[in-house]
């Protein structure tokens, strides 16, 4: 009977340029519960997730890089945690056959993604509510939990709107063991951060690469503050008393500010802090923040050959862990 020691594990689609919502959202928490850890965390990069959307070979590419070098730059530590492409790491794709084999169309006619894609269908009028739907994103969920069990992931950090694809892969597994063989693999559970993906962009809306609304990680000085310089404000006048709590600049504020300069700010704000003066004040906090992790990024960026062996040398130690549970797996089915 195998044995299940806890592993933290966290995926991180590349499908495009990381901004300060990315950082918020799944960087800063993924790190923070890593650093709590003695044992290793295992973190990856999702290419083959990225094929329903990316389909620039070159793109793919970048962007793979570009997610690899920021959870670098701000402090991933290969030499304690376990860092990897998915892609380098093909027992996750047998993997994913077998539980496709266990797995009940139903399940995943009810995943939401898959759901929000025949709703856009069906309000569109199309006759075909499956228009334009992949197999790939039909069946997304599947090969997620594969990602999760191949390693025998068990704490899974995910955004509340990532929690169904854990559940799914707790479904999947809790199934192959019934039909196959208890404690075959390890059931995961979801790890919710409060504050996943809660990041407003510069017009209110959720920071998304899709309404064309983020801060860029990595900018230049100029960039930032140029793009800082665009976030919405109302039309309330320096002297006038603003509303911290209701405000984008002071939301996006709090997150990169200490404690005592959050509470002085909040007092400024009360007091009529002018828009302008606001906007410096937050140009100031990011740049302190990103200056460092900024140099570090460039030069990973400006070295691929390191970067992709960090990511190979990361590929066998998940490997290594990999292989036994995939025999396992093959044992219990009688393959």
């Amino acid at each position: 009977m195998a044995k299940h020691p806890p592993r933290l594990l966290t995926g991180i689609k590349p499908s495009g340029t990381p901004h300060i919502g990315n950082l918020v959202g799944a960087i800063r928490p993924g790190l923070s519960l890593s650093a709590q850890r003695t044992d290793a965390a295992y973190y990856f990069v999702a290419d083959y997730h990225a094929l329903t959307v990316i389909h620039d070979p070159k793109e793919m590419t970048r962007l793979v890089r570009e997610i690899a070098a920021s959870w670098l730059a701000f402090g991933l530590d290969p030499s304690k945690d376990v860092f990897y492409r998915q892609s380098a790491v093909p027992e996750t794709f047998e993997l994913a056959w077998v539980f496709s084999c266990v797995c009940g169309k139903g399940l995943m006619n009810r995943a939401h993604a898959y759901k929000a894609a025949v709703a856009a269908n069906e309000e569109k009028g199309d006759a075909d509510p499956d228009a334009g739907i992949s197999m790939g994103l039909f069946s997304y969920p599947i090969l997620m939990a594969a990602d999760i069990l191949v390693v025998a992931g068990t704490q899974v950090p995910v955004g509340q709107d990532q929690r169904q694809h854990v559940e799914i892969a707790r479904d999947i597994a809790t199934r192959f063991n019934a039909t196959f063989g208890k404690n075959v693999l390890p059931i995961p559970d979801a790890i919710i951060g409060e504050d996943t993906g809660v990041l407003p962009g510069i017009d209110g809306r959720k920071m998304s690469k899709s309404y064309g609304n983020v801060i860029p990680l990595f900018g230049t000085s100029k960039q930032l503050l140029k793009v800082v310089r665009r976030i919405k404000t109302d039309s309330s006048m320096p002297g006038e008393p603003k509303d911290p709590d209701t405000t984008l600049l002071f939301q996006i504020y709090r997150h990169f500010a200490s404690s005592e300069q959050t509470a002085a700010m909040r007092k400024e704000y009360e007091a009529g802090i002018g828009w302008k003066d606001a906007k410096d004040a937050l140009y100031d906090v990011l740049e302190a923040k990103l200056e460092e992790p900024r140099r570090r990024y460039d030069e990973l960026m400006q070295d691929p050959t390191t970067l992709d062996g960090i990511l190979a040398d990361g590929a066998e130690k998940a490997r290594a862990v990999a292989r036994p549970l995939l025999d396992r797996v093959r044992r219990a089915v009688g393959i």
